[in-house]
């Protein structure tokens, strides 16, 4: 069912208030850190500050969003004890120009209770100060130094959940598919919620959900092209899986991944076909979209119900996952209620897979044609 039309007029309104990336990302810088310092801490979690050298000798800024057991009684007093079941590296959002831990405090410290999980954000260099791969060598490090114990001692390797949104879903993936080649550490577990994983968003794109949804739902086809620009330093970058991991030859002995899309959302396409290939090279992954959600929607009230949803499915995937991964282990639940669309996506996606690549519907017919020749089969 079609967005109603008042919503979308709303929406529509939103959208042409959003500033021109290049020209106006200092401006948003400003009025995202005066929304920062409205967050309100919650009394239930800890937030420290804490450094993370990176591999030139820059100290990357984190915060640690823990989680805590608050206990009251007469006989005993006031009793506070840590109360999480894993650790969650969150990468943020926000074109790699934008976004950074102070903005996205609320949405950690809701993420911490809400997953019973201690949640690590990163504050990696932005572009277009730092252009790739800087920022993700950041994320990089982080993860590094997190599986080594070299910051958090106590935390459990195989507790350790990769989660991003947009960008930050884009990095949480390039960071898995570095640390499988390079072998430093092995993430069990990843999360990306409308990630972008593709580096063409012309007109001419072999994504349709590019065209239907470029327009006047809050994050355009143009902003998508203006952050990427902000980003490389040159059109090589473009062919790079780290940059567009959709590129990668091969997404296999990846970790088990949710991804989560928006139907409204330009980059819905890209991220399904992301979940389609994962699982036809052998990975382990669900994908769910959102209906009537757009780009960005995880930032708002959890009071709405696609963020209530959201977190719904995120908590079920992390408790499905093994007991030594963090999980309740195989006899737990399944959250019965729907989330998403009816039959979900990769479902269509992935009964072609072994004729059509796992393109399913996400590719028109002439994307399909362009794709297998992308992917060098005829």
């Amino acid at each position: 069912m079609p967005m109603s039309k008042i919503a979308q007029k709303a929406v529509a309104a939103i959208t042409k208030l959003q500033p021109d990336p290049s020209e106006g990302y200092l401006a948003q810088r400003k009025a995202e850190d005066a929304a920062g310092k409205l967050t309100v801490a919650s009394p239930r979690c800890r937030i420290d500050d804490l450094t993370v050298p990176a591999s030139d000798g820059y100290e990357i800024p984190c915060k640690v969003f823990t989680p805590l057991d608050v206990d009251f009684s007469l006989k005993n007093g006031l009793k506070v004890t840590d109360d999480f079941r894993g650790t969650i590296l969150y990468l943020h959002g926000g074109g790699w120009a934008n976004g950074d831990v102070e903005f996205y405090s609320d949405a950690c410290m809701r993420t911490a209770l809400k997953l019973e999980r201690r949640v690590v954000a990163v504050e990696y260099r932005r572009a277009p100060e730092n252009r790739f791969p800087r920022p993700l060598l950041d994320c990089y490090d982080v993860a590094k130094a997190l599986f080594a114990k070299e910051f958090l001692p106590d935390v459990r390797p195989d507790r350790i959940v990769l989660m991003g949104d947009s960008a930050g879903g884009n990095l949480a993936a390039a960071v898995a598919l570095m640390a499988r080649d390079s072998g430093d550490f092995h993430p069990n577990t990843m999360v990306l919620l409308y990630p972008l994983t593709y580096s063409d968003h012309s007109p001419s794109t072999i994504f349709d959900s590019v065209r239907e949804n470029g327009e006047g739902y809050i994050l355009t086809r143009e902003a998508i092209v203006d952050y990427t620009d902000m980003y490389i330093t040159g059109p090589q970058d473009l062919e790079n899986p780290l940059l567009a991991p959709l590129l990668a030859d091969d997404l296999g002995h990846l970790p088990r991944t949710l991804v989560i899309t928006a139907e409204y959302d330009p980059l819905r396409d890209e991220g399904e076909t992301f979940a389609a290939r994962l699982e036809a090279d052998g990975t382990d992954v669900e994908c769910v979209r959102i209906l009537d959600a757009v780009h960005g929607y995880f930032l708002y009230p959890s009071v709405l119900s696609f963020v209530r949803d959201t977190y719904d499915l995120v908590s079920d995937f992390l408790d499905r996952a093994p007991e030594e991964h963090g999980g309740l282990g195989a006899d737990a639940p399944r959250e019965q209620k729907q989330k998403g669309e009816a039959d979900s996506p990769l479902s269509a996606i992935l009964k072609p897979v072994a004729d059509t690549l796992g393109l399913g519907d996400a590719f028109s017919a002439e994307g399909k044609k362009r794709w297998t020749k992308l992917l060098g089969t005829a």
